[in-house]
C-alpha cells in the first residue's frame, strides 16, 4: 500500500513528468494538422478533414495510448525504459541463441541511431513552427524567424552546462499552461462547429481510405508527426515511474491534443483559408502574441526533453561498451541522471543550426521529420514482441495478435515516410546511418582487440606462481592498482612496469569495470573482492548502463573489506595506452579499421572517465595490430 508521502507526491511527479516526456509530442499541433493537408495537396472538403481527423485520432488512440502506455511501458529494466534499456533486457532474458542476439543488437542501434537523428530535427521543427506565428501577427517579422529561431536554440544548448535542474522546475507548470490554452481553444472552436466530434467514428477514417488510398497512403507521412515524441513516454519512464506518465497522458495529454486537433479541423471546416496556419488562425487576435510566447517556451521545452533524451542514450551506448568514452559532467550532486556531454551537445548544436539554414521554414522541415520516427517505432514493435515471447512468456498466438496488426500500421507509416526520402528525409537516414556504422565498428573493433590481447596474453595465476617462487622482481613500498578488461591475464601496463622499471609494488590490485544490463547496481552488488596472494588481489567493480564509474569510492570499500589502510595519495593507477596499428588480412574492413583507430586515439581519458586523479596516474603504452 502506498504511504500518505508516496500519494502526497503524485500529483507533484505528474507535473514533472508533464514538462519532460510530453513536450515533443505537445507541439506537434502547431504544424501536423496543416502538413497533412499539404503533403498530398488535398482540398478542403467534409470527407477530407474529417477523414483525417479520424485518422489522427485512431492512430494516437492505437499507437500512443495502446501500444506505448499500455504495453511497451511494462518493459520495465529494473524501473528504466528507452530503446537501449530494451535492447538490454532482451538480451538478457529472451529465448534466443547468442549467435542470433547479433541480429537483436542490430536491431537496437537501428533504433538508437534514428532517435538520434530525431533529436536534431525536433529542436529545429519546434522553434520555427511556434516562431512562425509572429508572421501572422505582422508580416515584419519574416524575415527575422530564422535568425530568432538560432538565437533561441543557441541559448539552450549554452544553457546545457549548467543543468536542467532550475528550468526543469518551470517545465511542469508551463507545459501544463500550455495544455489547457490548446484545449480550451479547441473547446472554444468545438463548440461552434461540434459536427467536428464525430471524428471519433472510424467510418470517416474507413471511407477517406477506400475513397482515396494513395491520397490516403501519401497522408499518413503527415499523420505520423501528431505522434512525434511518442517514444519519450517509455524513454522517460525511468525519471518518473509508470503511473505519472499514465496518468499525464490519459487525464492531460491525449484529451488536449485531441481537443486541439478537432478544433482546428472545425475552422478549417468553417473557413478553409485558415489552412495557412490553422493552429495561429484559432487563436483571437488579443491572445496571439501570450500563445506565441506560449508556444515557443513549449518548443524550448520539447527540445531540452530530447536532448536530455540524446545525452541519456549516449551514455548509456558508453556505459554498455557500445561507444568510444566521451567527457560525461555531472550537474546535478542530487540527481545522478543528470548528465551534460559537451561533444554531443555541440554537435548536436551545430547539426540543428546547419538543418534550419538548409531548410528556411517548419513546412520544409517537415518533409525531414517522420522518417526516423516511424522507423524508430518500427524497431521498437520488433524488440517488443521479442520480449513478449521470450520473457513475458505469451503463447505464439497472442504475440502475433499484437505484433501482426501493429507491424502492419508501421510498416504503412514506414512506407509513407519514405515517399519524402528525396525532399529531406534522407538527413535523419543519412544521421542514423553514420552513428550505426560507429556503433558497430566500436562492437566490432572492440572484440578484435580482446582476441587479440587474449592471444598474446600471460595468465594471471602462472605469472603469480613465477613470482613467488623467488624471480629476480624487486618489490618497492605502496600499492599499484591496474585497470583491465580481461581479468584472467596479466595486465599490459603490469608487464611493461616490470620490463622497464624491474619492479613490482608490494600490494598489486587488478580492477576490471563491468557494466550489467540494468540501469544502476546497489552499493552492496558493487565489488567482488579475491585475494590471488599476499602480494596480489582482484577486485571486480559492477556498474549499470546509468551508473557513473567512480573507481576510488569502489576501491575504498574494496580496501575496507579485506581491512586494508585506503589513502589515495600512496596509490599509484597504472592504465595502459593502446596504440592500434592497422594491418591487412583478417578483421573489419579497412575503411572501419582506420575508423575504430581513431575513435580509439579520440576516446576521453581513463582517468577522467573512472574519475582517478590525474596526478595518481601512470599510463605505459603498448602496440597492438588488428
Amino acid at each position: 500500500m502506498q504511504s500518505t508521502a508516496q500519494k502526497a507526491a503524485l500529483p507533484a511527479i505528474t507535473l514533472a513528468a508533464l514538462g519532460v516526456v510530453f513536450g515533443d509530442i505537445g507541439t506537434s499541433p502547431l504544424y501536423a494538422l496543416r502538413q497533412c493537408f499539404l503533403t498530398a495537396h488535398l482540398a478542403i472538403t467534409e470527407a477530407t478533414v474529417m477523414g483525417i481527423l479520424s485518422l489522427i485520432f485512431w492512430c494516437i488512440m492505437l499507437t500512443i495510448s495502446f501500444k506505448y502506455v499500455s504495453v511497451i511501458m511494462r518493459a520495465d529494466n529494473n524501473g528504466e525504459g528507452g530503446i537501449m534499456s530494451l535492447l538490454a533486457l532482451n538480451l538478457r532474458t529472451t529465448r534466443i541463441a547468442e549467435n542470433k542476439k547479433i541480429y537483436l543488437i542490430a536491431l537496437g542501434f537501428v533504433g538508437a541511431s534514428l532517435f538520434f537523428g530525431d533529436g536534431i530535427i525536433t529542436p529545429a521543427i519546434s522553434v520555427l513552427s511556434a516562431i512562425e506565428g509572429l508572421s501572422i501577427a505582422t508580416p515584419v517579422f519574416n524575415q527575422w524567424l530564422e535568425p530568432l529561431s538560432i538565437g533561441i536554440l543557441a541559448g539552450l544548448f549554452l544553457v546545457q552546462r549548467h543543468g536542467t535542474g532550475t528550468m526543469g522546475k518551470f517545465f511542469g507548470p508551463l507545459t501544463l499552461t500550455w495544455f489547457l490554452s490548446i484545449g480550451a481553444l479547441g473547446i472554444w472552436s468545438i463548440s461552434q462547429t461540434p459536427f467536428v466530434l464525430t471524428m471519433i467514428s472510424p467510418h470517416w477514417a474507413f471511407n477517406f481510405v477506400v475513397h482515396q488510398p494513395y491520397v490516403a497512403f501519401l497522408t499518413m507521412g503527415a499523420v505520423i508527426l501528431t505522434m512525434t515524441g511518442g517514444e519519450a513516454i517509455y524513454a522517460d519512464m525511468g525519471h518518473f515511474g509508470r503511473l505519472p506518465i499514465r496518468l499525464a497522458w490519459f487525464f492531460v495529454v491525449m484529451p488536449c491534443l485531441l481537443l486541439n486537433y478537432a478544433g482546428q479541423g472545425a475552422l478549417l471546416l468553417r473557413e478553409p483559408e485558415a489552412l495557412a496556419n490553422p493552429f495561429y488562425m484559432l487563436i483571437p487576435e488579443w491572445a496571439l502574441y501570450p500563445m506565441i510566447a506560449l508556444a515557443t517556451a513549449a518548443a524550448v521545452i520539447a527540445s531540452q526533453a530530447v536532448i536530455t533524451g540524446v545525452f541519456s542514450m549516449v551514455n548509456q551506448a558508453i556505459q554498455l561498451r557500445y561507444l568510444p568514452r566521451l567527457s560525461v559532467k555531472h550537474t546535478s550532486d542530487v540527481e545522478r541522471g543528470q548528465i551534460y556531454l559537451p561533444f554531443i551537445n555541440w554537435a548536436l548544436f551545430i547539426s540543428v543550426l546547419i538543418l534550419i539554414l538548409l531548410f528556411e521554414n517548419s513546412a520544409n522541415l517537415a518533409s525531414a521529420y517522420g522518417v526516423a520516427v516511424t522507423m524508430t517505432m518500427l524497431c521498437g514493435t520488433i524488440l517488443i514482441s521479442f520480449l513478449a515471447y521470450g520473457f513475458w512468456r505469451w503463447p505464439v498466438w497472442k504475440v502475433a495478435l499484437f505484433a501482426v496488426p501493429f507491424l502492419l500500421i508501421d510498416l504503412i507509416f514506414v512506407a509513407s515516410t519514405s515517399l519524402k526520402i528525396v525532399a529531406g528525409g534522407w538527413v535523419p537516414i543519412l544521421i542514423g546511418a553514420v552513428l550505426f556504422t560507429i556503433l558497430m565498428t566500436w562492437k566490432d573493433g572492440r572484440a578484435l582487440v580482446l582476441n587479440r590481447l587474449s592471444r598474446d596474453a600471460l595468465p594471471i595465476d602462472l605469472f603469480i606462481r613465477s613470482v613467488s617462487m623467488g624471480s629476480e622482481t624487486k618489490f618497492v613500498p605502496g600499492d599499484a592498482v591496474f585497470l583491465t578488461g580481461t581479468p584472467e591475464i596479466v595486465p599490459h601496463a603490469m608487464l611493461h612496469n616490470i620490463k622497464h622499471n624491474k619492479v613490482l609494488h608490494e600490494r598489486n590490485v587488478m580492477v576490471t569495470v563491468n557494466t550489467r544490463d540494468v540501469p544502476f547496481v546497489p552499493a552492496s552488488e558493487r565489488l567482488i573482492v579475491e585475494k590471488l596472494d599476499e602480494r596480489f588481489y582482484k577486485v571486480t567493480m559492477f556498474y549499470g548502463f546509468k551508473d557513473q564509474p567512480n573507481i576510488p569510492a569502489a576501491l575504498e570499500q574494496a580496501y575496507n573489506e579485506l581491512g586494508f589502510e585506503f589513502d589515495l595519495m600512496q596509490i599509484s593507477f597504472f592504465i595502459s595506452r593502446d596504440r592500434i596499428i592497422h594491418t591487412l588480412g583478417e578483421g573489419m574492413a579497412p575503411w572501419r579499421e582506420k575508423l575504430f583507430i581513431s575513435m580509439q586515439r579520440n576516446t576521453s581519458p581513463v582517468s577522467d572517465f573512472y574519475q582517478i586523479p590525474t596526478n595518481r596516474v601512470v599510463e605505459l603504452g603498448s602496440q597492438i595490430e588488428i
